[in-house]
């Protein structure tokens, strides 16, 4: 018996079989066919009925909890009316149904646009804080209207009905609807080098830089036009391996280089780009020069220089020292940069003695800036940096690393755009294990098809010109990635196997790692059915960690998820928050995890607090890289920020020194008020 319905708000009210009979009811009297058959037979009834009869055949092969939605409910009675022979009242139906849904549409329309404004100058939609990097402004209320529209443009007039029910339902999630772009991408600095910045129709053209502080401008002013044509980060690869032979060429000084190295960290953190934003940008330094570039010719100001840039270790050894000087730094007032994210390439000639060394695991240690990326023990390559764009790939089931981490990308290459699966309402849903595959490969289909379409739309737009910069400088998308997610593994496994169930058992570590194979063998299928790349991600889903678990706890209120006060989803295959505070158990169960994807990943090394010796931080380091195949990490010590003293070890709610001090001032008045008082007193008894 079915007593519940999904309305299309989200909203379950009581089933009421009077308002199917009052629909079916129109759809005959429109077209002028009696309700009664020549034997007396109400036909209504018999068509509702015949509804009912295939509602609870389709409940029956669903979870016990589920609940029907309105549309499938009205796409049962086209069925049944159809069945009866009933064409024209059929027509009728489908017609009520549409000319319904135009007038929704309309008033959703005016609807949205009132609320779009009133949430955001209000204040009351979530979505205003979504991002912390987009501020309050003119600016954010721009981006916060145009891509509220870009959103419903996407999902009304690009996407497939299949693809875009599967996103509005929450059975999976497509990243940055909001955007009319591809989402992240890796640029050649060297390109910049040799060609200067510009060679766009009516736009300013600059020549090659012949000095540091001028390519320092450009670089700032090249990621800020990039960006503005994708959605998630811009990256350099080997920023100090190609800087390095402009130190050598003019004879910077230090304090020179420095001022070239602060106007860029300045410059990509100023709110510049769409949304009063900064550039998300993101810089591989080498440390050491790569292999392949050691015996090439460096280049300045666009020409071949009579040096090679295995000649510029010592200037890549300052470029290094005095980037993470200015980091440590900070701004005018003491505050930490966002930007540009550092990620430093862990090879076997890493030098982990040096004064540099030091100076990184200092910065590592305080603040957990840098990510480092693992060549000394995982499967990846430094050449693959600058070769992914030139290779031919002649094993097309052959899933290649996208390179650079979660918020970086090697040269010429990136992503067209991430959808990230619900896992755990698989886990919830399904009756066993071809059950769960069945739904996942379902999902998958549908996000390939949503990846396709995105690539073909982005690919037509970027002939068009409305991508300037990046068909100047990127020519193809053929190498960027369709990239498909997951969320919420360790909920998954519980709400399938049971509670007890988590990713740090035996068991779920094994259903994890096949499911990560499962997902790896069918992009390897789309890969060679479509001749596109597709990657596996761990995606970074924090705010759809949000809003899938918000919605499954809407639409299944048993099911089981990650929060107390508000419900989440753990990110992907991750921990769950506060499982293990053993930095090398945690790596023990994530090292076949992390190594499962081919797209961006990071295992974050939490710490309580900040290391006190530096020398521990390296050690650290050193033994993550050498030990494990773990692709790319962070070490992420807990710290807090006071207004008034700035940096603080550990996590505080309030500023100890704040706290002693007002606690002595407040002493000290209290003093002063004794004082005060036993003065009158003594003045009162003379």
């Amino acid at each position: 018996m079915i007593k519940q319905v999904v309305k299309r708000s989200g909203h379950i009210e009581a089933y009421d079989r009077l308002k199917i009979e009052a629909a079916v009811g129109k759809a005959f009297k429109a077209v002028g066919v009696p309700e009664m058959d020549k034997n007396g037979t109400n036909k209504v009834q018999a068509i509702v009925n015949r509804v009912e009869e295939l509602l609870t055949r389709m409940m029956q092969q669903r979870h016990p909890n589920s609940i029907p939605a309105i549309e499938e409910i009205q796409d049962l009675v086209e069925t049944a009316l159809i069945e009866s022979q009933e064409v024209p009242v059929a027509k009728a139906y489908i017609l009520y149904r549409s000319r319904h849904e135009a007038i929704r549409d309309t008033q959703k329309l005016m609807l949205d646009i009132d609320a779009t404004m009133d949430g955001y100058l209000n204040q009351s939609d979530w979505r205003v804080n979504e991002n912390a990097n987009v501020n309050y402004s003119l600016g954010g209320l721009i981006l916060h209207n145009s891509g509220t529209i870009t959103a419903n443009y996407w999902l009304k007039n690009i996407y497939s009905e299949a693809v875009a029910e599967a996103h509005r339902n929450a059975d999976f999630h497509i990243h940055d609807l909001s955007m009319f772009s591809g989402y992240c991408a890796g640029w050649s600095l060297r390109q910049l080098i040799q060609e200067g910045l510009g060679g766009v129709p009516d736009k300013i053209t600059s020549k090659p830089a012949r000095h540091l502080s001028t390519l320092m401008q450009q670089a700032v002013n090249f990621l800020g036009c990039l960006q503005n044509e994708w959605a998630g980060a811009q990256a350099f690869s080997s920023f100090d391996t190609y800087i390095a032979p402009f130190v050598k060429a003019d004879k910077l000084t230090d304090k020179e280089l420095k001022q070239c190295l602060q106007s860029f960290i300045f410059g990509v953190n100023t709110p510049s780009r769409w949304g009063s934003q900064a550039p998300f940008t993101n810089i591989t330094l080498d440390w050491s020069v790569p292999q392949d570039l050691r015996d090439k010719p460096a280049i300045v100001g666009g020409k071949e220089q009579n040096f090679t840039y295995g000649d510029c270790q010592q200037e890549m050894d300052r470029v290094n020292r005095i980037f993470i000087e200015l980091m440590l730094e900070g701004d005018a007032e003491g505050r930490g940069f966002q930007y540009p994210i550092p990620t430093y390439n862990i090879t076997a000639d890493f030098n982990w003695e040096s004064d540099n060394a030091k100076l990184l695991f200092e910065m590592t240690s305080r603040y957990g800036t840098p990510y480092f990326q693992n060549f000394v023990n995982s499967d990846l390559n430094p050449s693959d940096v600058r070769s992914m764009c030139c290779r031919l790939q002649l094993d097309k089931r052959e899933l290649r690393k996208r390179g650079g981490g979660l918020f970086g990308s090697d040269e010429l290459t990136g992503s067209i755009g991430v959808v990230t699966i619900n896992l755990p309402r698989i886990g919830y849903l399904a009756k066993d294990e071809d059950d769960f595959y069945r739904r996942l490969g379902r999902l998958m289909d549908l996000a390939k098809e949503s990846l396709i379409t995105k690539r073909k739309v982005v690919n037509r737009l970027l002939d068009a010109g409305l991508f300037p910069y990046t068909k100047r400088y990127l020519k193809t998308l053929n190498n960027h990635f369709n990239t498909i997610g997951l969320v919420g593994m360790n909920e998954c496994l519980q709400n399938f196997f049971g509670a007890d169930c988590t990713i740090a058992t035996e068991r779920g570590q094994a259903f994890a790692l096949k499911t990560l194979q499962v997902m790896r063998n069918r992009l390897a299928d789309y890969q060679e059915e479509t001749g596109e790349l597709f990657n596996l991600e761990a995606t970074p889903a924090e705010s759809t960690s949000y809003r899938l678990a918000k919605h499954d706890k809407k639409r299944y209120p048993d099911i089981i998820t990650a929060g107390t006060d508000e419900p989440y989803y753990t990110n992907s295959t991750q921990l769950p928050v506060m499982l293990t505070d053993d930095i090398f158990d945690a790596l023990d169960l994530q090292e076949s995890l992390q190594t499962a994807y081919t797209g961006g990943t990071v295992f974050h090394a939490f710490l309580g607090e900040a290391i006190e010796d530096w020398r521990s931080c390296r050690n650290l380091v050193k033994a993550i890289a050498h030990n494990y195949r773990i692709p790319y990490f962070t070490i992420s010590p807990t710290f807090s920020v006071c207004p008034v003293h700035g940096y603080l070890a550990g996590e505080h709610f309030t500023c100890p020194i704040c706290k002693s001090e007002q606690e002595a001032a407040i002493q000290a008045r209290i003093s002063a008020l004794e004082a005060e008082r036993n003065a009158i007193v003594q003045g009162v008894t003379k």
